[in-house]
């Protein structure tokens, strides 16, 4: 391989490998913000989180462990539409913080947030549509 095509696939590999380390950065701040959300508004953070791009301009934020006590209580009471609607109440009250943590991380707009959660399982989500790169 010529010199010149030597360095020039060098150079890009580097600037993949930098658009690498920034987006894991993202995204580990992603997850870090969202365990601190729910923390402050359950009183205790989940057990564990991870997020992913999704595409070019979303993010979905997976949390485990996410119940309290008093909601467990509920999901062995076969009460799993009382617990989503008492727990979407809680997710959409807090939107504010939500949105701002994820545009603090990501210096983007959110222009659509959606939270969900699966009692059975204590697995919940966290989307946040982002404007686009272009736009920002």
């Amino acid at each position: 391989m010529p010199e010149r095509e030597l360095k020039a696939a060098r150079k890009a590999a580097q600037r993949t490998s930098d658009a690498a380390a920034r987006e894991a950065a993202v995204l580990a701040g992603v997850s870090k913000a969202m365990m601190r959300v729910y923390a402050e508004q359950f009183g205790r953070e989940p057990a564990r989180a991870h997020s992913h791009y999704v595409g070019n301009d979303a993010i979905a934020c997976f949390l485990r462990g996410t119940l309290t006590r008093a909601e467990r209580r509920l999901s062995t009471l076969d009460e799993h539409q009382r617990l989503r609607d008492m727990r979407m109440l809680f997710q959409y009250s807090a939107e504010d913080e939500f949105r701002s943590a994820i545009e603090g991380i990501t210096g983007r707009r959110v222009v659509a947030f959606i939270s969900g959660i699966d009692t059975h399982s204590d697995i919940a989500s966290e989307i946040f549509m982002l404007e686009p790169a272009d736009a920002a």
